[in-house]
């Protein structure tokens, strides 16, 4: 079982543990805020078995039907995570506005909110280690969680900080209306999710420093070629696809041109983990000096 899986079946353990503690927090005060906690939770736990079957999936290697693997299903992952993140959302707003309409004292305030901090001491320290596994390994779902986790701890604090007033001040009508803060906060956060997904999903070019960067590296790596053009980019997963023409004088040879790439592309995967090239070469007569990537001075034509 690789080590991205292990990450996800404890990710489902800690959301089963923080939504029982949060259960136990509503269930000893009848606050609706703490509620829209508990219920919030449930999502994490749902979010993490997705996450889980997403980064099975994109672990799978390629197939006849899947000539270029299973990386983004990790992308349908966090859509998912991201639509039970608003539907929670909305079922938090339901249960607020029948607690304004009939606000109600909490009760055991204080033992409701010592389990509502212990939960979120065991979030913090979870997201963290899962922002940082997800970044380094590139994982779009192990990501979502953490985020989706962050939100949680936010949305947490702002509930602590209400609920303490609400049992200082005796205002009833802090309790739902926290919860509906809550519930915006959680809808912003899964229509952020939805966009960076859906960018996954579409294919998106890589970010400007890091296109910046590969074509630096084909810039300075191309000695013999006399430029490359249409580079084209795009994320899938833990995968970067990076595409381009190579343009070489007319006269050299294939074992020449070869070598060229493959130095290119050993330079590139240095610096680009889990990048996947490909590499058209041409001749000199279809260069389009226009648009194109210059090669530094020592990869001119005159030292092919």
């Amino acid at each position: 079982m690789g080590s991205s899986v292990r990450i996800a079946w404890i990710t489902i353990g800690v959301g089963v543990v923080v939504f029982g503690i949060k259960l136990a927090a509503w269930w000893v005060t009848g606050s609706v805020a703490l509620f829209s906690e508990a219920l919030e939770s449930t999502v994490n736990v749902a979010a993490a078995i997705a996450a889980l079957v997403a980064v099975r999936l994109a672990a799978k290697p390629p197939d006849p039907e899947h000539p270029y693997g299973h990386h983004k299903a990790e992308y349908f992952s966090a859509i998912l995570t991201a639509t039970m993140i608003i539907v929670a959302a909305l079922l938090i707003m339901r249960q607020a506005y029948y607690g304004l309409l009939d606000p109600r004292p909490p009760e055991s305030p204080l033992l409701g909110i010592g389990f509502s901090v212990l939960a979120t001491l065991i979030n913090v320290c979870w997201a963290v280690f899962l922002g940082r596994y997800g970044r380094a390994n590139r994982s779009p779902a192990l990501v979502a969680e953490s985020r989706h986790l962050f939100t949680d701890v936010m949305t947490s604090v702002g509930v602590i900080a209400g609920f303490s007033l609400v049992a200082v001040t005796g205002w009833l009508v802090l309790d739902p209306l926290v919860a509906i803060a809550v519930a915006l906060n959680i809808l912003w956060t899964g229509w952020r999710m939805l966009q960076q997904s859906a960018d996954g999903l579409m294919d998106r070019a890589v970010p400007d420093d890091e296109l910046a960067q590969i074509e630096a590296i084909v810039r300075l790596n191309g000695a013999g070629a006399i430029e490359a053009h249409d580079l084209k980019t795009r994320h899938a997963g833990r995968a970067t696809f990076i595409e381009f023409h190579l343009v070489v004088p007319r006269q050299m040879t294939v074992e020449s041109s070869h070598a060229i790439c493959d130095r290119i592309e050993r330079a590139i995967r240095d610096a680009v983990p889990g990048a996947i090239i490909t590499i058209h070469v041409e001749p000199e007569a279809k260069a389009k000096a226009e648009e194109a990537i210059s090669i530094a001075p020592t990869g001119s034509r005159d030292e092919a």
